[in-house]
């Protein structure tokens, strides 16, 4: 049975997502970049210097723990059957990303924000970075690739590869306005690549 969360972590939750609700309504408004963290503070009625109590910056408050989010897509990759192919099995482990950012109408409005805001999609890239390093070395076994003491190029490459096909489909699913399945567009990139 999961443990009931105490009562200042409840509230330490519902002060962050007040924070977010304000921020994405003034990124909808004028933009990421166009956005102070003085705006979002004010809109929120809270302090500057609170702010950063709940985020470390205003790309935090739109990306979200990032590292937490990877370990957990490596988890989910690790317990996927052994015998697995390695893009079935990051297809699954990235299923678990479906979940990790609210409702459609939030997962568009953030999709927006990546593609347009410059320094989001540099936080983007260090992400994809930093999974790479998380995914590769269960790849890598899957590829049947020899284990080594750092990720095999090869298994990079393929990470790398899967998490380009992932940000085409959440553009495509974005472009559509939500009415495309992201699933679908992910399995139409990945075809292509496998088939070469």
């Amino acid at each position: 049975m999961a443990e009931t969360p105490s009562l200042r972590e409840r509230t330490r939750r519902a002060v962050r997502a007040e924070i977010a609700e304000a921020a994405m309504r003034l990124f909808t408004e004028h933009g990421f970049d166009a956005t102070t963290v003085d705006q979002i503070a004010a809109a929120a009625g809270i302090s500057r210097r609170s702010f950063f109590h709940y985020f470390g910056s205003k790309e935090d408050l739109v990306m979200g723990d990032t590292a937490a989010i990877g370990e957990s897509v490596r988890a989910a990759l690790e317990a996927r059957p052994a015998e697995e192919s390695a893009w079935a099995a990051i297809r699954e482990a990235f299923l678990l990303l479906r979940s990790t950012h609210g409702t459609v109408k939030e997962q568009l409005v953030l999709a927006r924000l990546y593609h347009d805001a410059p320094t989001l999609r540099a936080r983007h890239l260090e992400k994809h970075l930093r999974w790479q390093e998380l995914l590769a070395p269960d790849i890598q076994r899957r590829l049947g690739l020899p284990a080594t003491e750092t990720p095999d190029p090869r298994a990079r490459a393929f990470v790398a590869a899967a998490l380009a096909c992932l940000d085409a489909a959440v553009d495509a699913w974005a472009e559509s306005g939500g009415a495309a399945d992201p699933v679908q567009l992910f399995d139409e990139a990945t075809a292509l690549l496998r088939a070469q």
